[in-house]
């Protein structure tokens, strides 16, 4: 049985966090209310404020999810080597919580705030998740669950090690730059970046553990 930790006790004060703060300013909420933002930032659909409970529950249940999964990762993992790497494993669960704790509080603020830049809120957010990861996914070792999975990285610890390596790089580069763009450029510009970085960020690491994979194995026949 895994022991409840400091680093649970500060994620489970995180996880409440959106809760205590929905619950606090649900009352004052007018019956309709904006539930969906444009690339402009603008409201684009209004609904029932009921519908605000039900989004900030799927994302307190996915991020309980995630630390949960996390947490256990070494008890169900195949490969057994997360126990290595379980110190790793324990910042990204709680980056994620913080990451959609976050993610959930931006999304009740704009809505009790209308009008609120919420692309300001969310894509930087998003950018600095994506600099956290890049700076510990050298640390993250092969596993099933978290990294990237790709049928060559997870054939070869090689290949995992050096993808990893050029992702961590890409990624703490990629989130940073996102971080800026997003708030320095126009919301319908900063959706292109992030979309577009988002593609080049997921793109490249897969591209490259192929192209490891194509190179070692000419090498070795």
């Amino acid at each position: 049985m895994k022991k409840f930790t400091y680093m649970d006790l500060a994620a489970l004060v995180v996880w409440v966090l959106p809760a205590a703060y929905l619950a606090t300013v649900y009352e004052a909420l007018p019956a309709i209310v904006p539930v969906h933002y444009g690339i402009s930032g603008k409201v684009d659909r209004y609904g029932d404020k009921s519908e605000m409970i039900l989004l900030a529950g799927i994302l307190l249940f996915t991020a309980l999810l995630v630390y949960l999964l996390l947490k256990f990762l070494p008890a169900i993992d195949p490969k057994k080597q997360v126990k290595v790497g379980e110190e790793t494993f324990r910042k990204i669960g709680f980056a994620v919580v913080l990451f959609l704790s976050a993610l959930n509080i931006a999304i009740i603020f704009a809505t009790v705030h209308h009008g609120f830049a919420i692309d300001k809120l969310i894509l930087p957010l998003a950018g600095l998740f994506f600099a956290f990861m890049g700076n510990v996914m050298n640390s993250i070792k092969p596993n099933y669950f978290a990294g990237i999975r790709t049928p060559w990285t997870l054939e070869s610890e090689d290949n995992w090690r050096t993808t990893h390596r050029l992702a961590g790089r890409l990624w703490f580069v990629g989130g940073i730059v996102v971080t800026i763009a997003t708030l320095l450029l126009p919301a319908t510009l900063s959706t292109i970046v992030f979309i577009g970085s988002i593609a080049v960020l997921t793109l490249v690491p897969v591209t490259y553990s192929y192209i490891y994979f194509k190179n070692h194995q000419t090498n070795q026949n």
